[in-house]
């Protein structure tokens, strides 16, 4: 029988313990490399949430080096204030982009242009997405879904009350609305209502009527500065005000213009929304036509953007390899595919997969060629002020206001806040 030699053991067990203190201390040293970002995101509804999620997972699994953590984070305004007061910001925000000129101010986000300008992927995304993000000279955020305002139908009521056509005018829109209304039994309470105009002050009012104001050559800053009385602006309201006054349009429930339920039900045949909205997963007949035109054609843009909140260098330089990987082709199908979102990226737009999605819901090719003519609220850092004066004036033009005095009041309110500001 051999026995070892007690020095020699030693001398072994030695080794081995330095061989796995090596070791450990690599998979310290690479543990110590992986960069862990927080993204603070408010997708909804669930369903969308989960294809994100899965998206990310699939980055987090080819990166890692860069593991991100989406977190839902709803009303997250009042928690990014509280947060950059905290020093406790994510690393990425996504959120809508009118909250930008706000986040500018606080210096809350780096620029993105300097990183963009130098990526090929830059000649993929659609012009008019980025140009949408350009404030003080910089491009602030880039967009990760795209869509725009359309008008949903129900073909079946259409085809009840002898249209064939979709209206492609206002005044158009404006008859077609009358003969869709209905009062069966002669209470003057119809049974059912051409459209759906969005009661409230809150920014869904106000983002379904600036299509209208748009259509109209409307404006509602001039030199930086309010101007809620401009000739299209009004031109905007007095058409909304003439649909209550036919009698061809009824109210949603306040701050409530999103919800399809009238619309699903019959109550209403036509309703402002986008390709995000439930009616595209309901069982009822429904198809979709462009924003009839005014002055000219137009829409709204309805994005979601990310952004890079300001950090470390390091911690930045990974949260852009991220965004990267949004803006691609396979993210951009992907994601679009799974949620119902317009894509960002021209490619992905063209791309087979889409295009046979496409086939499955051709009522998005309406706001895929809207995209030649969409146009956008300000991103400016007093928008929400703005917003709100106008608002107002939209909601007391709903409940009966003249349109003309509802705008010269909403103003006044603004010019003075505005001056204080």
């Amino acid at each position: 029988m051999k026995f070892f030699n007690f020095p020699s053991l030693i001398v072994i067990l030695f080794c081995l313990c330095l061989l796995n203190l090596s070791g450990c201390q690599a998979t310290e040293k690479n543990r110590d490399r992986v960069i862990h970002l927080t993204l603070w995101q408010e997708i909804n509804p669930p369903p969308n949430r989960e294809v994100f999620q899965k998206l990310v997972n699939k980055f987090n699994q080819t990166h890692p080096d860069i593991q991100v953590e989406s977190i839902f984070t709803p009303q997250q305004l009042p928690k990014i204030l509280t947060a950059f007061v905290g020093n406790a910001l994510p690393d990425i925000l996504a959120f809508y982009p009118q909250v930008t000129g706000q986040l500018v101010e606080m210096g809350a986000i780096r620029p993105l242009e300097d990183w963009l300008d130098k990526l090929p992927i830059k000649s993929e995304i659609f012009p008019n997405l980025l140009d949408e993000m350009r404030l003080d000279g910089h491009l602030w955020s880039v967009p990760y879904y795209s869509g725009n305002i359309g008008i949903f139908y129900r073909p079946k009521l259409f085809a009840a009350a002898g249209i064939t056509e979709t209206p492609k005018t206002w005044e158009e829109l404006r008859q077609v609305a009358k003969k869709l209304t209905v009062d069966r039994n002669g209470d003057n309470r119809p049974e059912q209502y051409g459209m759906l105009l969005p009661l409230g002050k809150g920014e869904w009012t106000v983002f379904t009527w600036f299509p209208f104001l748009l259509s109209a050559k409307g404006e509602i800053l001039e030199n930086n500065r309010p101007d809620l009385t401009n000739p299209g602006a009004i031109a905007a309201l007095e058409f909304w005000h003439n649909l209550l006054k036919d009698g061809s349009a009824t109210l949603s429930l306040p701050e409530r213009g999103y919800e399809e339920d009238n619309f699903i039900n019959g109550r209403v045949a036509m309703q402002l929304t986008g390709p995000w909205t439930y009616i595209m997963k309901s069982k009822v007949d429904y198809d979709v036509f462009p924003i009839p035109a005014y002055k000219t054609r137009a829409t709204v843009a309805g994005n979601g953007n990310l952004y890079v909140m300001k950090t470390t260098p390091e911690r930045e330089q990974a949260a852009l390899k991220f965004l990267e990987y949004v803006l691609s082709e396979q993210f951009q199908t992907e994601f679009s595919i799974g949620t119902g979102f317009l894509p960002v990226n021209i490619k992905s737009a063209q791309s087979e997969a889409y295009q046979k999605y496409l086939v499955q819901k051709p009522v998005l090719k309406v706001f895929l060629e809207q995209m030649k003519w969409t146009g956008k609220r300000p991103i400016i850092a007093g928008y929400s002020r703005l917003s709100d004066s106008l608002g107002r004036a939209i909601e007391a033009v709903l409940l009966g206001e003249a349109p003309k005095k509802a705008l010269q009041k909403a103003q006044d309110r603004i010019k003075v806040i505005w001056d204080s500001y």
